[in-house]
This record gives C-alpha cells, sequence and structure tokens, in this order.
C-alpha cells in the first residue's frame, strides 16, 4: 500500500449492509476504461487493446470525436464528476444513461465547476451551450459511443472475469462473515476493524455512518481502488479484479465463436465457469433474453455439450466432459 490512503469507518449497522455488485456496472467500466486508455498503464494486460482501440478511433471520426469528448471529463488521476457514475443498479447500459441525463441541473454545474477547479478544461465544460439537459443529452450519447468502441467487443469477458470475483467474496461472506470478507481485499486494502484502509491518491475518511458500503468489481480498474468523491453520496468502493490479457482472450473467444457462433459459445463458457447454472442466470449474466438462452442450451443439449438435471424447482446446466474438452483446445 501507498503512504496515502481512503480510510472507511463502519460501525455495526455498516457491517450488516454490505454488498456486492452482482456484475460490471457499465459506466464505472467505462470511466475506467477511459483512463487506461489515456494513461498506458498495464502494458501486458491492456497494451493491445489499446492499440486495436487507437486505431479504430483513428478510421472512426465520429466515434473518436465521442470517445474525446468522454475524455475531456476523464482524467488519469484527480477527481471525476460524480455524475458520470450514478448509482449502480445492475440493469445494463441504458438505464444507467438515463441516469445521466437525468442528472438535475444544480448537480451537474456543481460537479463541472468543481472539476474545473482542479484541471484546465474546454470552455464547452464549465459553461456547456444551450441548456443543462441539452449538454447532458451530448454527453450521454457520447458515453454511448465510448462504451461501444471500448467496451462492447469484450463485455461478455468483463462480465466473466467479474462473475468469478463475485463468486470468491461471495463465497467468503457466507463462509466466513463479513470480517473475512473485509479481510480479503488485500493487497489494496487492509482491514484494521473498524476502519478499512484502502490504497488511494490522496488522505481521506468517509464515515458510512450505517449507510453500508456497495463493493463494485472492475475489470479496467487498475492497481488501487476508487469511489465517488462527494461524501453525501451512497458509499460506492470499486475494486480491480484478476485479470488476463484482452488480447489473448479475445483470441481464444473468436475460435470457439467461429464453431458455435458467438451467442452459443458465450452460453456454453458461462456454463462452463460453474458448477450448475440455470437459465436465468445464464441471461442475466450475458444480458441476452431468457428465450434465447433456453434455445441454445437445447441446441448445446443435443450436441452433447451441456446436461441439464432438476434440483428442487429449478433446472440446473452444466458443461459436459465433451464440452469441457473442447474449451481446453480451444485455449479457454
Amino acid at each position: 500500500m501507498t503512504d496515502s490512503m481512503l480510510r472507511i469507518h463502519f460501525t455495526a449497522r455498516d457491517m450488516e449492509n454490505i454488498r456486492i455488485a452482482q456484475q460490471p456496472d457499465p459506466l464505472w467500466e467505462l470511466v475506467c476504461a477511459v483512463c487506461r486508455l489515456s494513461s498506458g498503464q498495464g502494458p501486458l494486460v491492456f497494451g493491445r487493446w489499446r492499440r486495436s482501440v487507437s486505431e479504430r478511433l483513428l478510421s472512426e471520426e465520429r466515434t473518436g470525436f465521442a470517445v474525446r469528448f468522454t475524455q475531456a471529463l476523464v482524467p488519469t488521476t484527480g477527481y471525476i464528476p460524480d455524475f458520470l457514475t450514478p448509482p449502480v443498479l445492475g440493469q445494463g447500459l441504458s438505464p444507467a444513461l438515463d441516469r445521466v441525463q437525468a442528472t438535475p441541473r444544480e448537480r451537474l454545474l456543481r460537479d463541472l465547476r468543481q472539476f474545473a477547479e482542479i484541471r484546465p478544461v474546454p470552455g464547452w465544460v464549465t459553461h456547456p451551450g444551450g441548456s443543462a439537459g441539452a449538454f447532458a443529452a451530448s454527453l450521454v450519447t457520447a458515453l454511448e459511443s465510448s462504451f461501444r468502441a471500448l467496451l462492447a467487443p469484450y463485455w461478455a469477458h468483463v462480465r466473466s472475469a467479474v462473475g468469478n470475483d463475485v463468486a470468491l467474496r461471495s463465497h467468503d461472506l457466507l463462509e466466513r462473515g463479513t470480517g473475512a470478507l473485509l479481510g480479503g481485499l488485500r493487497p489494496w486494502a487492509r482491514w484494521n476493524a473498524p476502519v478499512l484502509e484502502v490504497d488511494y491518491p490522496c488522505e481521506r475518511d468517509l464515515h458510512l455512518e450505517g449507510r453500508g458500503l456497495l463493493l463494485v468489481p472492475s475489470y479496467f480498474c487498475w492497481r488501487r481502488p476508487t469511489s465517488l468523491a462527494d461524501p453525501g453520496l451512497d458509499p460506492v468502493l470499486v475494486y480491480p479484479v484478476a485479470k488476463s490479457p484482452l488480447d489473448l482472450v479475445r483470441a481464444r473467444d473468436e475460435r470457439l465463436e467461429r464453431l458455435l457462433g458467438r451467442t452459443r459459445s458465450a452460453v456454453l463458457m458461462d456454463v462452463a465457469r460453474h458448477s450448475g447454472r440455470t437459465t436465468t442466470e445464464v441471461a442475466q449474466s450475458l444480458g441476452i433474453a431468457p428465450p434465447s438462452v433456453s434455445y441454445q442450451i437445447g441446441v448445446l443439449r443435443d450436441g452433447g455439450l451441456i446436461i441439464s438435471r432438476r434440483d428442487g424447482k429449478y433446472v440446473l446446466h452444466l458443461a459436459t466432459a465433451l464440452a469441457r474438452g473442447l474449451l481446453d483446445r480451444s485455449g479457454v
């Protein structure tokens, strides 16, 4: 840990209200991805991704403008306006963007003024032309285009990496309690009850005061966690998950996609990573409609790659030995 830290102060009530986001938050991932694009950090993990994205932005003028618009509000270090990352809903990109567009005018202008006090920014940031609503609409368009350019091609892997982390943290929470969960956040955080000491770029204290804490695992978060600047907002701690280089992941996934198709291969990989998945769980993990997942599972079951068995009121799907051999040969 560095000398600077964020100290998160817990009460007994806060210990009872620790939650873990069950899937990646698209706007937190986007903010972190924009930082990684600009900073050059993590060359082994993000290097090929960064070069691929940069080449695309050079060839697609409109997308390049959208990403530059977003970058103007997301520095590699320091304050990032809180309205860019509204409360985590777990419902995907569109609802999150709706929340950004619905940011109250006073909040929007206050965050922009605070941002401008710290670093030089274009005039349209500090004094957005037209109404605040029009600025928010333009921002949402830029965020959506940036997400599609930076994250959409890799989203299945981001979801998988986050899902693996959630499974580990949830196991700690269920088996050993909240102390073990918080203690397991090393090396970038240390649980010194009743305070969680977090590696952070500046000295700061956050008193939860009974509100609890939402832990948000993130693929593009790098080295140290991040949080909201305003202590009055719902407390959130975004932290990095274990990750593998995106270029290797992409190559492996593409080999399986050529064989089975994108949707079917995603369903098979999701099922194979767990010891029993319901259709609803797969649908939520991949962001695919349940009827489509049900159809793909049926095709995979007919092909001998998935078996299904009833467990109480649920039907659980599992990958067969044939499927696992196929995935091993594909390098997945």
